[in-house]
């Protein structure tokens, strides 16, 4: 029985603990190392060259993407497979487009996850996305839709095309820093932004926000 190798990714320990009990009891799967940031995970892959990397999206860090790109700069066989708690399309999209071999809710059941590590180790096995039908066919079919944003991300992303500092747009909004962080994730999550200014260009090119607010991050970048 050929086994596949693994690297798991993910900033909470509790996860990574479950993350190896589930996979560590199947006989053909072994985890030889793990991490909690982008930059441990581009270390681990480096050091192990794993068959298989089970990366989350949210780790503190590069952008998921830029992560992507920098495991396969490292370890170009390494198959990645994502591991999220959330269901965005546009992200989903461009993951694609960088060659993920699977893309995984946290809500996915043991079997999945299992059978995704497996699949991704076997090369060119098909991309295994569970995900929600409406995210898979907004992923295959952009042009359909829009993504969503909620009238805050608008406000705060409107205020991040005019150049302004979090804690600029926190003063404007009467939020807490943190607060217009987190809406920043969450704007270029769902945009599949990997910069303040790839999320108002992606929010201009959706007829989110109006041309001028791309001008004027420009200008203030």
């Amino acid at each position: 029985m050929s086994r596949t190798s693994i690297v798991l990714v993910d900033d909470h320990v509790l996860v990574r603990e479950g993350l190896r009990e589930i996979l560590g009891a199947q006989p053909d799967l072994d985890v030889l190392d793990e991490a909690g940031d982008s930059a441990g995970a581009v270390r681990a892959v480096r050091a192990n060259r794993p068959d298989v990397v089970l990366l989350d999206v949210r780790i503190p860090g590069d952008d998921v993407t830029v992560t992507v790109r920098r495991i396969r700069a490292v370890s170009p066989d390494t198959a990645v497979v994502i591991l999220t708690m959330y269901d965005g399309p546009a992200l989903l999209r461009e993951l694609i487009t960088l060659g993920i071999a699977g893309y995984l809710l946290k809500s996915a059941s043991q079997g999945e996850l299992v059978a995704a590590v497996r699949n991704a180790g076997q090369r060119h096995a098909p991309v295994v996305l569970a995900v929600s039908r409406d995210s898979l066919l907004e992923a295959q079919d952009p042009a359909g839709r829009r993504p969503v944003l909620s009238p805050r991300e608008r406000e705060v992303l409107q205020l991040v095309g005019q150049a302004q500092s979090n804690a600029q747009v926190a003063a404007r909004l009467g939020l807490a820093v943190p607060t217009v962080k987190r809406h920043l994730r969450s704007v270029f999550t769902k945009l599949g932004a990997v910069s303040r200014v790839d999320a108002v260009n992606k929010a201009v090119a959706a007829s989110l926000l109006s041309a001028h607010h791309r001008r004027r991050v420009g200008e203030g970048a």
